[in-house]
This record gives C-alpha cells, structure tokens and sequence, in this order.
C-alpha cells in the first residue's frame, strides 16, 4: 500500500491539545491520560508501564519481526533548586537547554498544595535600576531566578505557600499557529511527533489498512533526560524508527520542509539497511526528503541500543529551527513525515531473517562492494582522462 493521506486538521488539533498539557520530564501523567485516550477513540487499546510509557500495538498478519515507531511526551522544564531570600526561587533545568532562553519565560510551580504562576527573570532584570549590568550579566542557570506570582516575604513565605525544593516548573509553550503553515512554540520537540504518530495512526485505522508484521506505537517519557525508549520495547521488535527534531542550521542539511532522514547522531551511524529502506520510500512515494548528520544529539533510538536492545535503528525527524529554544516548524514537514509512517508501516518485510531473534548467516543481509562506474561526458575520451591531471 502507498502512503496515506494525512489529516492536518486533526494533526494541528491534536497537537495544539499536546502543547497545552504540560509535560516536563517527572511530569507526564496528564499527558499519558491524554494521549491513552486519544488511542482509544481510534480503537486502540494501550498499554501502561509502572511509570507511564506507552505500548501501543496494532495489529499485523506476523507478530514476528515487528516494527515499533517511537517519539516521546515530555519536554524540557525546570525544577526548584532552592527557596530564596529575597521570596524567589532558585532553578535548575530539567533537560539541556539554555537559561538564555528561560528569561522572560511565563511558567507554572507544581506544589503539593496546587499551582502557581511565575516569571524566569535575570537577577539583574531592570535597566533601570542596573543600568549596563543587565547585559554584561553572565548567561547560566545561576544567574536566573523565579519570580512567583503570590505574595511571599522571604523563604518563610514560599513555604507558607507550600513551595518546596524539588517542585516541577513547566514553562509555557507560546504557541502561535500561522496561516501559512508555520507552527511557532515552545515544546515542539517532540509534541510535533507525538502528533505526527496519532496523525498517522489516524490514517491507518480510517482506511483499514493491512500490515505484514505488527506495528508498536511507542510514547516515552523521559527521552530528555537520557532514558527514552530504555525499557519499553519487547522482544518481537526487529526495527524502530525514532520521530523527533532535525536541526535547521548553517551547517546542518535539515529543512522545514519535507522528511529530514537521520544517518548518524552522537551515538553512531543509524541502521544502513533501514534508512535506506525509509529513502527509497519517500522516493517511491514521491514525499520530498534530504539526509542530515547530527553531532550534538541523541535521541530514544540510542537509549533503546544502550539498554541492550539488538534492534535496527532509524531516525526521521520535523525540520526545526531554534531547537530547545523558541522552536519554529511547517506544517508540510509534519504532514510528510506522517506519510512516511504509513508507508513503511505498510511496506513488505525485504529482511525475512529479522523475523526471528536468532538464526544462522542465511539470508543475512549483504552490502554493496562493487566498484562505481563513472559517466564520462561524450566530448572528454577516455585515453584523456587517463592522463589529463585536471
């Protein structure tokens, strides 16, 4: 079966819905809630583990070799570090990312006793009373504080409003959704693939669509502290594709604009045979992509090989720009990656061996070794080349 249609309306609801549930990692339950529902309306019953992640498994004719695709619910965020005494808040972030794009940030205390608004500001946030120091002023977690929007004199008064150390702080996402395509937020890593998944399960379960091994929807929670897909895939899964962020930036091959395919991260080369796999679909089903290698980035796929996971690994990732900042994305992207999901999931197995966990070398896959021909133009002969050091 080709690749099926994507509905945008859906994805952009369901996300906008997403970015509105907050969900630093420590902090995904409403979301899970969210997201295990949204399974079920589409018929599809999901499975918990002890701590939240999602197992959702639809169905194909061989429950061998199954193809798991995987993104992750939680977000960046922050955590209360210490009470201080000037009745602000000391924070540290959850997750990597810079406090130069905490200033300024609106943000939510999750206490015990329920929540509170806040503000991400500078130590040193008026000019006019710091005058110059407010841009001289070092960019780090240490110079940055909360200031809660509840009246507290000192520690005593924090604690009075039951704000304690440990507390979660989520930041809001600043979520402008444009006409024309483009999708402003905080958060859109990886909220945008958590979408991009439900779109594409929409799209599988609407038009009854069969698929030769089973497919397993997987939704982790807490890829951005280094633990993502560690403990949830089961041993039926020969391949995982990761949907996340890829980079726009100078230097960088990713693009708002069409499937950016992953060869490599940090952690190494991605499977050869399975994003070769994934570029030949998106050929064959003329949905435009571009291939990126990103040295500063990890993501579920290399937690899941961490763990001791002996799975073919791929990565297809939503050109962004500003990732873990103020993120900027296009619709068509998104759209173009939910189209790959539905195409490789409904693609044939081409590696039967993978059907089963262990076996001997036969139909163990090869890769190619021949030499290249070279197509040399009619007007240059070959006897010149041979020769001609230009």
């Amino acid at each position: 079966m080709s690749r099926l249609a994507i509905d945008t309306d859906y994805l952009v609801t369901i996300l906008s819905k997403l970015l509105k549930t907050p969900s630093p990692s420590g902090y995904t339950d409403n979301v899970v809630r969210l997201v295990t529902a949204e399974l079920a309306d589409m018929g599809i019953d999901a499975e918990l583990t002890r701590r939240g992640a999602i197992r959702a498994v639809r169905r194909g004719a061989d429950p061998r070799g199954a193809r798991a695709i995987v993104s992750h619910l939680d977000t960046l965020g922050a955590q209360v570090k210490n009470l201080k005494d000037n009745g602000r808040l000391e924070i540290v972030p959850i997750g990597h990312w810079s406090s130069r794009f905490a200033e300024g940030a609106r943000c939510t205390i999750f206490t015990e006793k329920g929540t509170y608004r806040g503000s991400i500001l500078p130590l040193k946030a008026s000019g006019h009373t710091f005058n110059k120091e407010i841009d001289s002023q070092p960019v780090s977690w240490d110079n940055v504080e909360v200031r809660v929007d509840a009246y507290a004199r000192g520690k005593v008064g924090l604690a009075k409003l039951g704000i304690d150390i440990g507390d979660i702080i989520s930041i809001d996402p600043q979520t402008e959704i444009l006409d024309n395509g483009y999708i402003v937020s905080r958060h859109l890593d990886d909220k945008a693939g958590v979408a991009i998944m439900l779109a594409a399960i929409r799209a599988l379960q609407t038009e009854e669509a069969e698929t030769p091994v089973d497919v397993h929807f997987l939704f982790t929670i807490a890829e951005e502290v280094g633990v993502g897909a560690s403990s949830i895939l089961q041993p039926q899964v020969a391949s995982m594709v990761a949907i996340d962020n890829g980079t726009t930036a100078p230097g960088q091959n990713s693009d708002e604009f069409g499937v950016t395919i992953a060869m490599a991260d940090q952690t190494g080369p991605f499977d050869y045979h399975l994003t070769k796999k994934l570029a030949h679909i998106c050929r064959d089903e003329d949905i435009r992509y571009q291939k990126d290698v990103f040295r500063y980035y990890r993501s579920d796929s290399a937690s899941a090989v961490e763990a001791g996971a002996d799975v073919r690994t791929a990565l297809i990732t939503f050109g962004i720009d500003a990732s873990h900042g103020y993120e900027r994305i296009h619709l068509h992207a998104l759209r173009s990656v939910a189209e790959l999901v539905t195409a490789y999931a409904t693609s044939p197995v081409m590696i039967e061996r993978d059907l089963d966990q262990i076996s001997d070398v036969r139909g163990f896959t090869k890769l190619p070794s021949r030499k290249a021909k070279q197509n040399l133009s009619a007007d240059i002969k070959v006897s010149d080349a041979k020769t001609d050091p230009n």
